[in-house]
């Protein structure tokens, strides 16, 4: 809109310079606020008619291939699937500058009704945060540079103590693999003994053991919902060596006798998918012993293991090294423990698994000789002999 003031007339009593008169021009501009960077930001830029979906897929590509942390494919799906679900069909028409404190509102009380953990009511608007202020001007600063209010917005507050993180404990998981045998059984081993993720577990390949069985070198995992494996893991701190007690140690060299190439496998080669082993093996297992309950899955096996190492005084440094999670006190970050390994192999043993290991003889029996179908001689060899 295009508006006048007066600033003096053009001849006669009140006639101004040329210079007073630009210098009063700039006066009533700036008292009206027309050229503050707020009133540029709030006005003018959000005349760019972008809608919060066009960003969103914008947003979503150049996190997967920025060269400074790219998500990986898996957690783009996730994002996805929580944009197509809850955050689209609330704000996917409109226009960016509009997105803010109280038209997110409507959005956090649906999810609230809908029975969406606190935690994960946070995470869906931190997404929605990261769309708004992925719009940037050529200086690379964002357009829309919101002033968030969790007060306003009624955003629920993320309590530690009330959010769902079950652990196994070591009964169960020595029950888990009392009950299993061959690939199940030792992927239970291998998770409970190591903390490893799931994903990188089930990309373990016989060339991973160094060390006579005592080292696990991770380095790669399998892709969420494709069965493939990649070379990216979830941190930076994920790319480790991880320590073996001797027994562990040797259970899985008997499981490993023979193989080349992945630990686990399908029938045709190719990796499995950590979803569907969970509902075929761990999940029926658990439910038989009346402990199935929300958030009880492969990462509770995580849980133990890190349980387990503080209950027994594992050195933190090693722990952590161990666990893939990256150091927080300056202490941490100055010590190079890790790099000692044969200490790293003696507190393995030390430290011990706290399960029940099968019995040696009851581990990976297979028939030296081929089981073929009896068939009755024929008349003329009977004569022969």
């Amino acid at each position: 809109m295009h508006v006048r003031e007066r600033i003096c007339p053009i001849f006669g009593p009140g006639l101004l310079s040329k210079s007073e008169r630009k210098r009063k021009a700039r006066e009533i501009i700036q008292a009206s606020g027309a050229d503050s960077a707020e009133y540029f930001k709030e006005v003018v830029k959000q005349d760019t008619g972008v809608t919060f979906r066009e960003q969103s897929e914008i947003w979503l590509k150049q996190s997967q291939n920025r060269k400074r942390k790219p998500i990986g494919q898996s957690y783009a799906a996730t994002i996805q699937g929580a944009l197509d679900k809850w955050i689209l069909p609330a704000v996917e028409n409109l226009p960016l500058a509009n997105v803010n404190n109280l038209s997110v509102k409507p959005l956090i009380e649906k999810m609230v009704a809908a029975g969406l953990s606190p935690r994960t009511v946070n995470k869906y608007i931190e997404h929605v945060k990261q769309v708004v202020e992925s719009l940037k001007n050529p200086n690379g600063e964002p357009i829309h540079n919101r002033k968030w209010n969790a007060e306003i917005m009624d955003l629920p507050i993320v309590e530690r103590a009330e959010q769902k993180r079950p652990s196994l404990k070591a009964n169960t998981i020595s029950e888990l693999i009392k009950a299993s045998s061959g690939q199940e059984q030792a992927l239970y081993v291998l998770l409970a003994a190591t903390g490893m993720r799931v994903s990188e577990a089930l990309a373990v390949e016989v060339r991973h053991f160094t060390n006579g069985g005592r080292i696990i070198t991770v380095e790669q995992q399998i892709q969420k919902d494709e069965p493939k494996i990649v070379k990216y893991l979830k941190t930076a701190s994920s790319k480790r060596q991880v320590d073996l007690h001797p027994d562990i140690a040797e259970y899985l060299q008997r499981y490993a006798a023979g193989k080349t190439g992945l630990l686990f496998h399908t029938a045709n080669g190719t990796p499995h998918l950590y979803g569907n082993l969970e509902d075929r093996w761990l999940t029926p297992r658990l439910m038989k012993m009346g402990l199935d309950e929300k958030g009880m899955g492969w990462h509770s096996f995580k849980r133990f293991r890190k349980t387990w190492l503080r209950g027994t005084r594992c050195l933190e440094d090693i722990n952590n090294f161990w666990m893939a999670h990256k150091p927080h006190t300056m202490s941490e970050v100055y010590s190079h423990l890790h790099e000692d390994v044969e200490m790293r192999l003696d507190e393995a043993a030390r430290v011990g698994y706290g399960f029940v290991l099968p019995a040696p003889q009851n581990m990976f029996v297979v028939p030296i000789v081929p089981i073929v179908p009896r068939i009755a001689p024929r008349q003329g060899s009977r004569d022969a002999a």
